[in-house]
C-alpha cells in the first residue's frame, strides 16, 4: 500500500466539495502527479478491511472500552451511470422502495462514548450465476450471504481482541444462527430488532411441547420486558416493544430481542438507540467524503476508492476527538 498516495488521495476526498476526479486532484497539486499517474497509483494500491484495521489499531486501543458496541449495517452507494461489474449491481433500496444500481457495503462500526470507527467491512461481490426458480431468469448472486459475512466479520473483531459488550443490528441480521453465534460461540450479548411474525414460546415448557405463537400476538407493555424462547433457539431472550409515530402519522412497532436477561426495557432501548451511530457513519461517508463520486470504473479501483473514504473517515474522527467538532462542522471549515 502506497501510504503517501493514500494520505494525498484521502485528504483530497476530505477537501473536495464537488466532483472527484483524477484531473481535479492533479490540478490541485499543480501537476506534481499527472492524471494518468494518479489513476495508476489508485489502481496499484490494495486496501481492504485488514489494512484499515492496521491503520486505526493504535487509536482504537487508546479509546476502546468494555462498554463498546459493535454495530452491523449495510449501505448502498448509488452508481446509476456505472457499468455493471463484480461489485456494481442491482439492489433493493429501502429508502426509495425500488431497485437501484450501486455498490453494497456491509459495515461493522465500533462505538463507545469516545470514538466511532469502522473496524471491518465487506463489499458485496456478485460472482455466481443462478437461475431464479420463479422467473427462470439467470441472475448474479454473492457466494456468501450478508449474515455469513456478518459472522465472519465478528470473528475477525474477536480475533483482534476488540473490547465490546453488545452487538447491535436491525432485523435483517436477526436469524437464530446469528444469535447463537454471538451468545454461545463468542460469549457476547446482542440487541437485535426482530419482526412481529417470529414464533416464540412464553416458557421453556411450552417450547419443549412445541407451543409457539407469533410475537405480535403477545400483549407487551413498552415499559416492560418479556422473557421468551424463539423457535429453534435453545436459550431465552428478553423482548421489548417500542411504539412510534411515522412521518405519515401511521403507527410503527419495533420489537427488540436482547440476550442479557438482567436488563430492563429502558436499558435495552437506550443501548439500541446507539445503533444510529452507524447511520451517521454512512451519512458522513456520502456527504463529506465523496463515497459515491469515485472517478474509477473497474472493481479494483472502485474498492480502493472506498478504502480511501474509510481512511478519510478515520482522519475526520481523529480531528473530531481533538477539536470536539462533528464531521460536518469540520468539513465546513475546509
Amino acid at each position: 500500500m502506497d501510504r503517501e498516495f493514500l494520505d494525498l488521495y484521502s485528504d483530497y476526498l476530505i477537501s473536495a466539495f464537488g466532483k472527484v476526479t483524477a484531473t481535479g486532484l492533479s490540478e490541485l497539486i499543480d501537476g506534481e502527479l499527472s492524471h494518468d499517474q494518479i489513476t495508476s497509483r489508485l489502481r496499484k494500491n490494495r486496501g481492504g478491511s485488514k489494512e484499515l484495521w492496521l491503520l486505526e489499531k493504535r487509536i482504537i486501543r487508546k479509546h476502546e472500552s468494555e462498554e463498546g458496541l459493535l454495530i452491523f449495517d449495510d449501505t448502498l452507494e448509488h452508481k446509476p451511470h456505472s457499468d455493471e461489474n463484480l461489485i456494481v449491481g442491482w439492489y433493493f433500496d429501502h429508502t426509495s422502495n425500488r431497485n437501484v444500481k450501486g455498490i453494497n457495503i456491509l459495515n461493522c462500526v465500533y462505538h463507545n462514548d469516545k470514538i466511532t470507527l469502522p473496524v471491518a467491512y465487506e463489499i458485496i461481490e456478485k460472482s455466481e450465476q443462478v437461475t431464479d426458480k420463479k422467473t427462470g431468469k439467470v441472475k448474479w448472486v454473492s457466494k456468501e450471504s450478508k449474515n455469513e459475512l456478518m459472522r465472519a466479520m465478528l470473528q475477525v473483531c474477536c480475533q483482534n481482541r476488540l473490547k465490546f459488550s453488545y452487538v447491535l443490528a436491525d432485523s435483517w441480521f436477526g436469524s437464530k444462527e446469528n444469535m447463537e453465534y454471538i451468545k454461545q460461540d463468542k460469549h457476547k450479548d446482542f440487541i437485535i430488532a426482530v419482526k412481529g411474525n417470529r414464533l416464540v414460546s412464553l416458557s421453556e415448557e411450552q417450547k419443549n411441547r412445541g407451543q409457539f405463537v407469533n410475537l405480535e400476538n403477545i400483549e407487551l407493555n413498552p415499559d416492560i420486558c418479556c422473557e421468551v424462547y424463539f423457535k429453534g433457539l435453545d436459550f431465552p431472550v428478553l423482548i421489548t416493544k417500542q411504539v412510534f409515530t411515522n412521518k405519515n402519522l401511521s403507527t410503527g412497532i419495533l420489537y427488540l430481542a436482547c440476550s442479557n436477561l438482567d436488563l430492563t426495557a429502558p436499558d435495552i432501548q437506550t443501548i439500541y438507540q446507539k445503533r444510529w451511530k452507524v447511520e451517521e457513519f454512512h451519512k458522513s461517508l456520502k456527504s463529506n467524503l465523496a463515497l459515491a463520486k469515485s472517478p474509477t470504473g473497474i472493481p479494483h479501483t472502485q474498492k480502493n476508492h472506498i478504502f480511501a473514504c474509510f481512511f478519510a473517515f478515520l482522519k475526520l474522527e481523529r480531528l473530531r476527538i481533538k477539536t470536539k467538532l462533528n464531521h460536518f462542522a469540520l468539513k465546513a471549515k475546509e
